[in-house]
C-alpha cells in the first residue's frame, strides 16, 4: 500500500485533520499507527471532521473510514460500525473489492467485540477471497479470536500459526509480533505461563522495534503484566500494567484500559491491598460500560467479585458474580471466563454458607473448563507448537547454511581479491624496479651532464686566462698609450667572464652565479689592475642574489666597464673615493645601480677614448630588455632596470 493518499479537491482552505490535512488543493493521510504514534486521544474526532470535507467515493476516504471503525471499536462499537457499514457502500458503490475486503475484516473485529461471534466469523470468511495473501493476517488474527471465545483453542491456535506464516514470508514485523503475542494469550489460558511470557516478551521486543506504540502493542503490555502476576513477580507485573494504562489513557483504548485494570484488580487483592484493588476494579467497570461491551463488563464483574471473595466479603463477591453470569447472557461464547465467573462463585457460596449452590457452582465450572480443555484441544496446540518450533529451527537452519553459503563467498571473493592484489604487487614492483633503474641511468647521465658543464666552464674559464695571459703580454710589448688602453680594457673584459665561469666551476652550481660574491671579486680585481686599492673604497649595496649565467655575463661586462670608467675619469688627480655596486629584484624586475663620489661628467667636456666602452654598454642593455638612467651629482650614477623574465 502506499503510505500516502492524494485526493484532489477545490475551494477548500489548508487546514490540519490530526494525521490529515489539505496541502494546495490535496488531502495527505499519515496512516495512524502504521506511519506515526505522534497524536493524542482526540484523533479519532479530528479524522471525522476530515471525513465530511472529503470527496465521496474516494479512495482516501475508504481508508480513513475504515481506520475510524476499527479504533473507534476500543471506545463506542455501535459507532464503530456505523462508520464500517459507511465505508462498505461506498467501496461496493465503486466496485473496490480490495476495500470491501480491508473494511469487511474490521466489521468481523467489530462484530466479535459485540460478541456477535457467528457473524464476526461468517464476515470474516467471506473476506478472506477479497484481499491479498500479504495482508490477510489481519483476518485470521480475528478469526484466532473467534475461535478463542467460543472456547476451541486449538482452532485459535492454528490462526495464529498462520498469522506467523504470513508475516515471516512476507516480512512482516506486525503480523510476526501479533502472532506471538495471541500464542501468549493461549499457553496463558492452558496454564503454561513460562512459555506465555516467553512468546509474550518475543511479542513486545519485535513491536519495539517496529517504533510504533499501537492498540496490540498496548495490549500485549497488560498481557505479559499478567504473566507476571501469575509467575509471582508483582513488581515487574505493576511496570507493565503502568505502561499499558499510560498508553490506553493516552489514545482512548477504552478495551485495552479494562484489560489492564482488571488485572491490576487482580493483583492488589493478591498482594492484599483490598481497597486499591476494589477501585481498579470499578475502573475496569467504568471503561468496559463506556464501551457498551458485554464482554468487558462481565469480566470487570468477574474482577470486583474475586476481589471481595479475597477480603471474605462473600455476599457481595455473589452478588459481583451473578452480575457477571446475567451480563454474559445464554449465548455468550467465552466458557473460558464462565468457568472462572463459576469457580469464583462456588468459593462465595461456600464462604457464606450456601454449601448446596458453591456445589452446582463447582460442576458447572468443571463442565466449562472439559469443554474448553479438551484432550483433543490439547494435542492440537501440543502438535502446532511442536510444528511451529521444528519449522522455526528448521528456518534457523536454513539461515545459518545460507550464512555458510555467504561466507564462503566472501573467502572466495577475498582469496581472489587477495591474488589479485599480489599481482598487481608484483606487477608495482617490476614497474618500481624498472622506474629506479631509469631514474639511475637518468641520474647518471646528468651527473655525466654535469661533469662535462663543469668540464666545459673549467675549459673555458682556462682559455679565457690564456687569453688574458696573451693579452699581457702583448700589452707589455704597446708603446702606444692609446692602444695599451684599448688592450688593457680588453683584457679586463675577458678576466670578467673569466670569473664568472670560475665561479660556476668553483661553486658547483652549474646554471647560476651568485652576484654580491661575483660583483667583489670584479672590484676587487678591478682595483689591483688599475692600482687603486688603497685610494678607492668599493662596496656592495645588496642581498646574496643568484642569476642565470645568460643574465650575469652581460650584467658583469656592463659593471666592469662602468667600475674602469670611474677610475679612468672620476678621479684625475689620483684622488680617493668610493664606488658602489647594487643589484637588487623589486616587483619583478631587476634594479642595477653603480655610482661614485668623483667629479662627475663635466657639461660639454670632450669625450676621452674610443667610446667603445659606452656602445658596449648601450647595446648590453638593449640585450637584457633594460633602461639606464645616469645621474650627474655630487658624482656620477648609473641605474638600469631590466625585466627579469626577459632577462632570465
Amino acid at each position: 500500500m502506499r503510505n500516502f493518499f492524494f485526493v484532489s479537491i477545490f475551494l477548500i482552505s489548508t487546514a490540519g485533520f490530526a494525521q490529515i490535512q489539505v496541502v494546495n488543493g490535496f488531502f495527505q493521510y499519515q496512516e495512524v499507527f502504521v506511519e506515526t504514534d505522534d497524536f493524542q486521544s482526540d484523533y479519532l474526532e479530528k479524522l471525522e471532521n476530515a471525513t465530511s470535507e472529503m470527496q465521496r467515493d474516494s479512495i482516501l476516504r475508504l481508508k480513513v473510514l475504515n481506520d475510524l471503525g476499527y479504533y473507534y471499536h476500543t471506545r463506542n462499537l455501535n459507532l464503530a460500525l456505523e462508520y464500517i457499514v459507511q465505508g462498505l457502500e461506498e467501496a461496493r458503490a465503486l466496485g473496490d473489492e480490495y476495500w470491501e475486503g480491508k473494511l469487511m475484516v474490521s466489521q468481523g473485529a467489530v462484530l466479535l467485540r459485540m460478541e456477535e461471534l457467528e457473524l464476526a466469523e461468517y464476515v470474516l470468511n467471506e473476506a478472506i477471497l477479497k484481499i491479498p495473501e500479504s495482508e490477510s493476517w489481519l483476518l485470521y488474527t480475528n478469526l484466532g479470536y473467534v475461535y478463542e471465545r467460543k472456547g476451541m483453542l486449538g482452532e485459535a491456535f492454528v490462526y495464529a500459526s498462520k498469522t506467523l506464516k504470513i508475516g515471516e514470508k512476507y516480512g512482516d514485523a506486525k503480523a510476526v509480533a501479533m502472532a506471538y503475542s495471541d500464542m501468549s494469550n493461549l499457553f496463558w489460558k492452558q496454564g503454561k505461563f513460562d512459555a506465555a511470557l516467553n512468546y509474550g516478551l518475543k511479542s513486545l521486543e519485535i513491536f519495539e522495534e517496529r517504533g510504533l506504540k499501537d492498540l496490540d502493542y498496548d495490549f500485549t503490555l497488560h498481557l505479559v503484566g499478567q504473566y507476571m502476576v501469575d509467575l509471582d513477580r508483582p513488581k515487574d507485573a505493576l511496570e507493565y500494567f503502568q505502561h499499558s494504562v499510560q498508553l490506553g489513557e493516552r489514545y482512548g483504548f477504552y478495551n485495552n484500559l479494562s484489560d489492564t485494570f482488571i488485572a491490576l484488580a487482580n493483583l492488589q487483592s493478591k498482594m492484599e491491598n483490598y481497597s486499591e484493588a476494589n477501585i481498579s476494579g470499578l475502573e475496569a467497570l467504568r471503561y468496559a460500560e463506556l464501551l457498551d461491551n458485554e464482554f468487558m463488563i462481565m469480566r470487570s464483574y468477574l474482577a470486583l467479585g474475586k476481589v471481595s471473595n479475597a477480603s471474605r466479603d462473600f455476599l457481595r463477591a455473589s452478588n459481583y458474580l451473578e452480575t457477571s453470569i446475567i451480563e454474559a447472557t445464554e449465548n455468550f461464547g467465552d466458557k473460558f471466563y464462565l468457568s472462572l465467573v463459576y469457580e469464583e462463585l462456588s468459593k462465595a457460596y461456600e464462604g457464606s454458607g450456601s454449601f448446596q449452590q458453591a456445589l452446582i457452582a463447582t460442576r458447572k465450572s468443571d463442565q466449562l473448563r472439559r469443554d474448553v480443555f479438551t484432550a483433543e484441544a490439547e494435542e492440537q496446540i501440543s502438535l502446532m507448537q511442536t510444528q511451529m518450533e521444528v519449522a522455526q529451527k528448521e528456518n534457523t537452519i536454513k539461515l545459518q547454511e545460507a550464512d555458510l553459503s555467504r561466507k564462503r563467498i566472501l573467502e572466495v571473493f577475498y582469496l581472489t581479491l587477495a591474488g589479485t592484489l599480489v599481482v598487481f604487487l608484483f606487477l608495482l614492483y617490476r614497474v618500481f624496479l624498472r622506474k629506479k633503474k631509469y631514474s639511475t641511468l637518468l641520474e647518471k647521465k646528468n651527473e655525466e651532464k654535469e661533469f662535462l658543464l663543469k668540464e666545459i666552464h673549467h675549459r673555458v674559464k682556462n682559455n679565457l686566462e690564456t687569453i688574458s695571459s696573451l693579452l699581457t703580454l702583448q700589452i707589455a710589448k704597446i708603446d702606444d698609450p692609446k692602444f695599451k688602453q684599448v688592450m688593457e680594457e680588453t683584457y679586463t673584459r675577458v678576466q670578467s667572464m673569466g670569473m664568472i665561469h670560475l665561479s660556476l666551476y668553483k661553486e658547483g652550481n652549474l646554471k647560476q652565479v651568485e652576484m654580491k660574491a661575483f660583483f667583489e671579486a670584479l672590484g676587487r680585481f678591478i682595483l689591483d689592475t688599475f692600482d687603486a686599492e688603497d685610494r678607492i673604497d668599493f662596496s656592495t649595496e645588496m642581498s646574496s642574489l643568484e642569476l642565470d649565467v645568460d643574465v650575469a655575463i652581460p650584467i658583469g661586462l656592463i659593471v666592469n666597464e662602468l667600475i674602469s670608467n670611474s677610475l679612468k675619469y672620476a678621479f684625475p688627480q689620483q684622488d680617493s673615493g668610493q664606488i658602489c655596486v647594487s643589484l637588487n629584484e623589486r616587483n619583478g624586475n631587476l634594479i642595477l645601480k653603480v655610482s661614485d663620489n668623483g667629479v662627475g661628467i663635466m657639461e660639454n667636456s670632450t669625450t676621452k677614448g674610443t667610446g667603445f666602452g659606452s656602445e658596449l654598454i648601450s647595446l648590453l642593455t638593449r640585450q637584457l630588455d633594460g633602461e639606464m638612467t645616469l645621474v650627474n651629482n655630487s658624482g656620477t650614477a648609473f641605474s638600469f632596470e631590466f625585466l627579469l623574465n626577459r632577462a632570465a
